[in-house]
Order: C-alpha cells, then structure tokens, then sequence
C-alpha cells in the first residue's frame, strides 16, 4: 500500500521490459502540456535498449536517478532521492518484474496518474506465462497503452482481458508509427448479424464485457451458451443468473460473469447445476444494474453436463 500523505505528484510508468516505457517518458518530457517550473526526479528501475538524451533531460529541468536493485527501492531510499534533488514532481520508470503490491512508497508521495504500457507483439507469451504480474501492473492503472499494434490479427482479447481486471482503465491502441487505432465490431470473435451467437469459451467474457460496453450492439439478439446457475438473494421467482467463471488474471484471481435470465422454470434449477440456454436480450432497466443493461429472456433451458473447460479466460 502507498502512503496515505501526500504532497509530492508521481507519474507512475510500468510495464514489462521493452514496452515502450522509456519512449513515452521521453517524448512527454518534450511536451508544452507537461512542462513546469519546479524540477522533475526521474526513478528508473531498469534499464532497457533505449536511454534518455542528455538534452532531453537539461531541457526539462529533469535529474534522473537509476535503482537497478529491488532491494533499494524503499520509502527511505526514496526520501533520500528526494532530500537529495527537491523535486515538484516525480516519474517513476517501474521494472515490470516487481510486484507492485509488495512496494510502498513515502508518506508524502502521491500516484497523480498510473499508465502501463504493452507491446501488443508480444503480450500473449508474457500473459500466458505472468499473469499476476500483469495483473498487478493494470489493477490500478488509469490507462494502458498497447503499441505495436499492427502486428497483431485480433486486438479484442486484449481489451477484454484487461477490462477484466481494471473495468475503469482507459484503453490506448497503436501501430508501430505510434498512430491510434480504433477498435471495431469486426474485432468481436463472432458475427453480430448472425441468427444466433454460440458464445463458447473465450466469446463468452468477451461478449460479456462488450455487452456491459456497448448493450446497444446486442438488444434484440439471440445468444446460446452453457452457464452455472447463480441464485442472487431477492431475485423474483422467474429470474435468475447462469454465468461463467473467468479467469481474470491468475489461477487465485477469478470472477463470476453473467447477466439476468428470465424464465417461467427458474426455480426448476438450483445453485451449482449447469444448464444450456438460449435467451433474447433485452436492454431494460433491473435494479441490480443500477439502471438499464442486457436482461435475457429465456426461449429455451435445459439442464446440461459441466462443460471439460468450466473455467474460461479471454485467451
């Protein structure tokens, strides 16, 4: 946890080696928007291929200070770099590989913005193999920028899996010339026009979180998938929830997804029992959602076997 004094605005960058980080720093640093009197401290935890112009740094009035080591990274080694250079503000280049929650900062320091960059390029053989890093990297993140974006086929699943852990993040897309991209229904991983969407594994999170996105896209369709049944405390009689559990991050990080069902033999089925359902969306008010979201009339429900994947991810 950070300290809950603060006085002393940080900018914290994170993301995995090679990412982008040191680029963006660079490039803010150049910016009108970012400029100011006081002296900025500049903490980089790693280096990488790319170094920071000495011109770049004399120009912005920034002092950088390197901490390779995890073990310096402290509150009071941090207040010694402070003490040291009396900043107005502070950059931190963060090492990907540490855990953020393991790492506290000092009592005057305050995360003003988090941003964690991504190489799109690369981001499936780092997520398969260090979820709960990335996971720690965009909990608290107020935005993630994936670059290199151009390479890759499918952006969706990407989106998907981090408004998973972080539903709040503002999300960035770009092609290796640093322009943004748009995401587009052509990136869902089923037709929209279809006569009926087969949300199967990786569609189902992905429709979930589009449908909570954009509900509009999806009054009026028919949907069919496998859900687990979910009895909420002071539902109706005819209405419950089967959903699935997503794998949002980590084996230890999982969520339940899943949206109102209708039907007539909702009692039919207890908790726990997994059933086959194909339902129309309607997007109407329920109180659960605070205000109007997908609520799925039932056309047809029946008890079914537990799917061989009964967890599923967004990869």
């Amino acid at each position: 946890m950070f300290g809950k004094e603060k006085t002393i605005p940080v900018y914290m960058i994170n993301g995995f080696l090679e990412s982008g980080k040191t680029s963006f720093i660079a490039f803010t640093l150049e910016q009108d928007y970012f400029a100011i009197d006081g002296k900025t401290l500049l903490v980089v935890c790693e280096e990488g291929m790319e170094e920071y112009e000495e011109d770049i740094l004399e120009s912005s009035n920034t002092v950088m200070e390197l901490v390779e080591d995890e073990s310096d990274f402290t509150p009071s080694y941090l207040e010694q770099l402070a003490k040291k250079h009396n900043p107005s503000r502070i950059i931190i280049e963060y090492n990907g590989m540490w855990l953020m929650r393991d790492k506290e900062l000092p009592a005057d320091w305050m995360i003003e913005q988090q941003i964690t960059h991504v190489d799109a390029s690369t981001f499936e053989v780092f997520y398969k193999n260090m979820k709960s890093l990335f996971g720690e990297m965009v909990k608290n993140s107020d935005m993630v920028i994936f670059n290199r974006c151009d390479e890759v086929e499918d952006l969706s699943p990407l989106r998907r899996t981090v408004q998973a852990v972080n539903a709040t993040a503002e999300m960035v897309f770009e092609d290796a010339e640093g322009e943004v991209m748009e995401m587009t229904e052509e990136d869902l991983p089923y037709d929209l026009n279809a006569d009926v969407l087969e949300l199967d594994g990786p569609a189902y999170a992905i429709w979930f979180m589009d449908a909570m996105d954009n509900p509009e896209r999806y009054n009026g369709k028919v949907v069919h998938y496998k859900g687990l049944v979910m009895h909420p405390r002071n539902f109706p009689k005819n209405a419950f929830v089967p959903g699935r559990m997503v794998n949002t991050c980590c084996e230890d990080d999982m969520a339940f997804f899943g949206f109102v069902v209708k039907s007539k033999n909702a009692e039919k089925f207890k908790d726990g029992d997994w059933v086959d359902v194909t339902a129309k969306i309607q997007i109407e008010f329920w109180e659960d959602y605070e205000g109007e979201g997908p609520v799925l009339y039932a056309s047809d429900i029946r008890s079914t076997r537990k799917p061989e994947q009964d967890i599923i991810s967004f990869m």
